[in-house]
């Protein structure tokens, strides 16, 4: 195994190298480095593919595969080893290349695409990077005997395909519009104050390092930025999280620090021994959306928890109408359907997430076209949520960053963690208590020893249903996250 981890820890130092040069093309990058930046990262991608794709490599992996002295984690990271090195290997070199420069361009001229509405000149980049991958999508699903969309779907969430996604969501369909429209009109009488602007983005800036402090965020081995798409990233040893601020309305930044803290506080928390081993990973999206929306949906929603931060709020943001804890209470669990799927709640969340998955799975599978997406995203936002996108493209189909870099197949993986999360809350209500009443006794600390325990330091020593297993006793169902929003909005 030597050789073999040896050559993953290069990787994972490569990794380390590409993320800060990710996070950096994000937050502060020159607008006329951009070129310069798609060259360099794409050159050290391609670095990476040769290295894991050498010729020795799967005689190193055979070699280890007849060891029989092994012991079940030795085995968990050569399983871990073998899947990288499979998803690396049946790709050719300039494939590699050509979408990472593709992704690149396509992701720079998105920034003020976006900002100008401008469909035409984003479809045109967004066609190469479509198309390239399709070429992906279509070489791993002949080495796999899949289909191209659960090809890609795997890079994202190992064990896991649209027969499973169809039916989850499928049962989410059944009852999920009936809800929204049951919420709404509840919460139609309710008197809710937009509290009153400005806030400046250096004070929202300073609440959300409090929060974050709170939350138990490791500043010695992270920090907090802005860019124009909130994100976690980095590595374990240096995570980087960013977020955007509006003077006009602090509550979107702030949660979306407490979400992304979620991710940073999982990546903090990985295992040590394996850190630079795919065995010390994270075992999946889902399994990560599923430590950041806890973290937001779960804890940081929770009446107990706006109770246990509004004193820092008025500490950071002063006392003005609307700040009141009461009305935080019900603006923060408001539900309406919106536009922009960064900024919904957590019940018409999954209409964004399903609209998304329809498209690239048919996208992928090559039934739909790039200059059909924006009539399919309409046609569908007013299936689930009642609104039109028609000529709206920036708040449409140009919404997101995902598409630009070639990330399909990852949507699902954020309403997979909304139900992860739901299931891991239930878990954590049976052997620890009510969690409300965790925070208000100024418990979190047993809640974050609770997910050390069970998700964080498991990295991917599991496969993602046994992990679920044993920390709550069955594997996914979406019955817990209906049973949480049933309490939350309803009950």
């Amino acid at each position: 195994m030597l050789p073999l981890q040896g050559l993953f820890q290069r990787q994972h130092h490569f990794q380390h190298l590409l993320a800060m040069a990710h996070w950096d093309q994000a937050t502060m990058m020159p607008d006329h480095s951009a070129e310069a930046r798609a060259d360099a990262i794409a050159e050290l991608e391609t670095l990476c593919h040769q290295q894991l794709t050498a010729p020795q490599v799967e005689e190193w992996l055979n070699q280890a595969a007849q060891d029989s002295t092994l012991d079940a984690k030795q085995k968990a990271s050569l399983r871990e080893m073998q899947r990288q090195w499979r998803q690396a290997a049946v790709l050719p070199e300039q494939l590699v290349k050509a979408q990472s420069l593709a992704g690149a361009r396509c992701e720079h001229a998105w920034r003020e695409q976006r900002k100008a509405n401008d469909w035409q000149g984003f479809a045109a980049n967004l066609k190469e990077v479509v198309a390239l991958s399709r070429e992906e999508a279509q070489i791993r699903a002949a080495a796999t005997g899949s289909t191209p969309y659960d090809a890609l779907m795997e890079l994202y969430e190992p064990g896991m395909n649209c027969a499973r996604i169809d039916s989850l969501f499928g049962e989410l369909k059944t009852w999920l519009p009936g809800m929204i429209h049951d919420v709404v009109e509840k919460q139609r009488s309710l008197s809710i104050v937009q509290p009153q602007p400005p806030f400046a983005p250096a004070a929202q800036e300073q609440l959300g390092r409090a929060v974050m402090a709170l939350l138990g965020f490791d500043f010695h081995a992270g920090r907090l930025d802005i860019s124009a798409h909130p994100f976690c990233g980095g590595v374990p040893e240096d995570v980087r999280i960013t977020t955007r601020y509006s003077e006009q309305d602090f509550t979107q930044s702030l949660m979306g620090i407490v979400h992304e803290t979620g991710h940073a506080r999982y990546e903090q928390n990985l295992p040590g021994d394996w850190l630079k081993l795919p065995v010390g990973a994270a075992r999946s999206m889902g399994v990560h959306e599923s430590q950041s929306l806890f973290f937001e949906m779960q804890l940081g929603r929770h009446p107990a928890f706006l109770a246990r931060i509004h004193p820092l709020i008025s500490e950071h943001l002063g006392q003005r109408p609307g700040m009141d804890l009461a009305n935080l209470q019900r603006l923060y669990n408001q539900v309406e359907p919106g536009f922009i799927r960064v900024d919904a709640d957590e019940v018409t969340y999954p209409c964004h997430v399903i609209l998304r998955y329809e498209i690239e799975r048919d996208l992928m599978n090559g039934a739909l076209e790039v200059e059909h997406i924006p009539e399919r995203w309409d046609a569908a936002m007013q299936q689930y949520l009642g609104l039109s996108t028609a000529g709206n493209y920036r708040n449409g189909c140009m919404q997101d960053i995902h598409w630009t870099d070639g990330s399909f197949g990852y949507f699902p993986s954020y309403t997979l963690g909304a139900m992860i999360a739901a299931q891991l809350a239930a878990s954590v209500r049976t052997q620890l208590g009510d969690i409300g009443e965790l925070i208000t006794q100024d418990r979190l600390a047993e809640v974050f020893t609770w997910l050390r325990q069970h998700i964080w330091q498991q990295g991917s020593l599991l496969e993602t249903s046994e992990l679920l297993r044993q920390a709550t006793g069955e594997d996914l169902s979406a019955r817990f996250f209906r049973a949480h929003l049933q309490a939350r909005y309803l009950d």
